[in-house]
């Protein structure tokens, strides 16, 4: 399990989260205001996604 942290522009947030849903088995995403109150931090914890026998 790790933790992933992207700063991005807010209406970029929804389409990152989805992206890395997509590749990674994700917890919650929890987004703050970043230091220059113009972007987002989103913090996302992540895992790899479990092998299946059709992805092999």
């Amino acid at each position: 399990m790790f933790e992933i942290r992207i700063i991005c522009d807010d209406h970029d947030a929804d389409r990152i989260k989805t992206a890395l849903a997509e590749v990674f088995d994700t917890g919650p995403p929890r987004l703050y205001p970043a230091r220059d109150t113009r972007r987002t931090r989103l913090y996302i914890t992540a895992d790899h996604q479990p092998t299946t026998p059709e992805s092999e």
